[in-house]
């Protein structure tokens, strides 16, 4: 036996140690698996990235400076650059505390494992096996989370992306307005001011930078998710008799947020495995699109096309869909099969006031109300013609009324009262 091997194979040891990282809660899971690959390959921390429904999502175990140090801007880019078909690459990575020597372990589904300052490995396959599992297990347990679950989900994922956009925009504010200072011509000592102005647009180029990496998080080209959705679909019905067709978005289309694509591959992949179900279906044809304003998903089936099949194939999807708010419909041809039609907004839910800020005064309310659209205290005071200053009050008033300790936890708190 080696390291918890028999002859290439999974021990018993291995595979009851296995077990018990994927019995676990999830946030312990980090700390169970990196004890169990440490016998495999020595490291000073582990790090788990893995996109679930509700955006990119960092976990870690070992070494604090290393886990504090690693952004998840950075994790997103090594997993677009690992070798998709090895599936593990060596290479430094760039931390607070300087670079890090790392072992980049990438699974099917797209979830990256860090291991950072790694020791010699002999089995290299079998870490890559190991994550497989434990990260198609970890996606398994966010499909089949309770349909609130994405709801909560896409209300925090609007929420988080509207709050760093305002903060970029602030921010791109306060940096051109010192830009402007700079290059007035009241100001003396035309070199400083020219080295200024150069140190200034350069922190507006790394700031929009930023704001395209936030998005590479939160979005994902439609096509790149669809390509996901079949190398699933196509595991998912690989010990079956059914013929997969899949007609492929336009390459042009618009990107989708991170918890639809996930969503909707999870609604996708509930769909396939009911036709599974069904002896005389022998072909699937699988269709993705987006208009711009709704990602569009078809699934139709040369089956019998009887009530109870488009029961069956309505009860896959219904919940799901209508979390993400969307809608679904399921059209039954007796003779020519089964077709599913569901139509997923991509932009997050508008939240109107609730009666949490019941208490407030009309002008208060007004603020919340643009507050929650994602507006920045600079468009809020053009919207209502008053300061920025007396809107910096409202929203003080609107947080001590909520009980929020920030301005984004206040957003996701109104957007998640306003799916209930």
């Amino acid at each position: 036996m080696v390291n918890g091997m028999v002859d290439g194979v999974f021990s018993e040891e291995l595979l009851h140690r296995l077990s018990d990282v994927l019995a676990g809660p999830l946030a312990s899971m980090p700390q169970g698996l990196s004890a169990m690959l440490e016998p495999f390959v020595s490291h000073s921390a582990l790090i788990v990235f893995s996109a679930d429904v509700s955006g990119g999502r960092v976990h870690g175990a070992g070494d604090a400076s290393f886990v504090r140090g690693v952004r998840g801007v950075d994790l997103d880019r090594l997993r677009r650059d690992v070798d998709v078909i090895e599936g593990v690459r060596y290479a430094a990575m760039r931390v607070d505390d300087g670079e890090r020597m790392t072992m980049q372990v990438l699974a099917r589904n797209g979830a990256l494992l860090v291991l950072a300052d790694p020791g010699p490995v002999e089995h290299s396959h079998l870490i890559l096996d190991i994550w497989h599992l434990v990260s198609l297990h970890v996606q398994e347990r966010a499909d089949e989370a309770a349909p609130d679950y994405l709801q909560h989900a896409r209300s925090a994922s609007g929420a988080r992306f509207r709050a760093l956009t305002e903060l970029a925009d602030e921010s791109t504010a306060t940096l051109e307005s010192v830009l402007a200072t700079l290059r007035s011509n009241k100001l003396g000592d035309s070199q400083a001011r020219g080295a200024a102005i150069d140190a200034a647009t350069e922190g507006l180029v790394r700031l929009r930078n930023g704001i395209d990496h936030v998005r590479t998080l939160t979005e994902e080209p439609v096509t790149t998710a669809f390509a996901r959705l079949k190398k699933e679909l196509r595991s998912a019905a690989n010990h079956s008799d059914i013929g997969l067709h899949f007609v492929d978005p336009p390459a042009d289309g618009r990107a989708l947020p991170d918890e639809i694509a996930r969503g909707a591959r999870a609604v996708a992949r509930r769909a396939i495995l009911s036709r599974v179900e069904v002896p005389e279906i022998s072909r699937v044809r699988v269709q993705w699109d987006c208009d711009g304003v709704n990602l569009l998903m078809g699934i139709r089936d040369d089956g019998p096309g009887t009530s109870q099949d488009a029961d069956l194939l309505l009860r896959a999807a219904k919940q799901r869909v209508h979390a993400m708010r969307g809608r679904v419909s399921v059209e039954a041809t007796p003779g020519w099969g089964t077709e599913m039609l569901a139509v997923i907004p991509l932009d997050p839910p508008r939240a109107r006031v609730t009666s949490s800020l019941a208490r407030l005064r009309p002008r208060e309310v007004q603020v919340a109300e643009l507050l929650v659209e994602g507006q920045s205290n600079r468009a809020i005071a053009e919207r209502l013609g008053i300061s920025e200053n007396t809107v910096k009050f409202h929203v003080s008033r609107i947080l001590q009324s909520l009980k929020a300790g920030s301005r984004s936890e206040a957003m996701a708190m109104l957007l998640a009262e306003q799916q209930n």
